[in-house]
C-alpha cells in the first residue's frame, strides 16, 4: 500500500498554514463577542465552500494534484473551520442566546451548500457551453 506522495504532503502542509494564517487575519479583522453573531467565521465557511465547489473545474488544478492537494485540503481546508463553529455555537449557547446559535448553525449548513449547489450549477453550464464550441 502506497501513501501520498511528499510533495502533496508538503503542499497540504504549506496550503494549511496558509490558509489558517489567512483565517486568523479575517478573524482578527472582524471580532465578536461571545453574544454576537459570528459574522466572521459564518463568511469564512461561505467563502470557503464555493472555493472548494469551484476547484475540480480549474483545469490547471485538474492537471496538478500537488496544486489540488494543497489548494483544497491544505488552503482552503486550513481556512475553513468546523471546529470554531463548534466553539462560537457553545458560547451562543452558554451566553443564553440559543436562537441566535441555532441560526448559526443551521444558516452555516444552508449557506454552505447553497453556495456549492450555485457555484458547481455556473460552472457545470460554462464547461458544457465551452463543450459546444
Amino acid at each position: 500500500m502506497r501513501g501520498p506522495a511528499p510533495a502533496a504532503v508538503a503542499a497540504v502542509a504549506v496550503g494549511g498554514a496558509l490558509g489558517c494564517v489567512l483565517r486568523a487575519v479575517v478573524g482578527e479583522t472582524v471580532p465578536a463577542g461571545p453574544a454576537d453573531f459570528p459574522w466572521a467565521v459564518f463568511a469564512i465557511n461561505l467563502v470557503g465552500a464555493a472555493a472548494l465547489a469551484a476547484l475540480p473545474v480549474l483545469g490547471v488544478v485538474r492537471r496538478s494534484s500537488v496544486l489540488a492537494a494543497g489548494l483544497g485540503p491544505g488552503l482552503l481546508g486550513g481556512f475553513t473551520t468546523l471546529s470554531a463553529v463548534s466553539d462560537q455555537t457553545r458560547a451562543l449557547l452558554a451566553a443564553d442566546q440559543t436562537v441566535t446559535a441555532a441560526a448559526y448553525v443551521g444558516g452555516s449548513l444552508a449557506v454552505g451548500l447553497i453556495a456549492v449547489h450555485v457555484v458547481s450549477s455556473v460552472l457545470d453550464g460554462q464547461q458544457d457551453e465551452e463543450g459546444d464550441e
